[in-house]
């Protein structure tokens, strides 16, 4: 639910889906400031190593992941501004992002 104040999604974990093959997206967020994206990994799908301009949180709300160590259901991660990371998903994952691109990033 979106109004012109804050978006309000009661349980996250029901809104999150996962496919049986590939990554399914959700943005649930997005302005000049920030984006929030909600992602279901199917099990063994994989996002490639990449970078962004934006400092980042992953919050892995199910399963298991690799980034450079062991994601699991409850881990919160930090990622400044262009650090190149990829990500594995070892079991059916949910995983929320949200980028600060209301940030200015020095480059790299």
């Amino acid at each position: 639910m979106t109004t012109d104040s804050y978006v309000y999604v009661r349980d996250i974990r029901q809104q999150a889906k996962t496919p049986e093959n590939g990554i399914l997206s959700q943005t649930l967020h997005s302005d000049e400031r920030s984006k929030v994206i909600l992602f279901g990994f199917a099990a063994g799908q994989e996002l490639s190593a990449h970078t962004a301009p934006y400092p980042a949180t992953l919050m892995f709300l199910k399963g298991d992941a690799l980034l450079e160590q062991e994601a699991t259901e409850g881990t919160f991660v930090y990622m400044a501004p262009y650090l190149e990371h990829g990500i594995k998903a070892r079991n059916e994952v949910v995983m929320l992002l949200t980028m600060v691109t209301g940030v200015p990033a020095a480059a790299a």
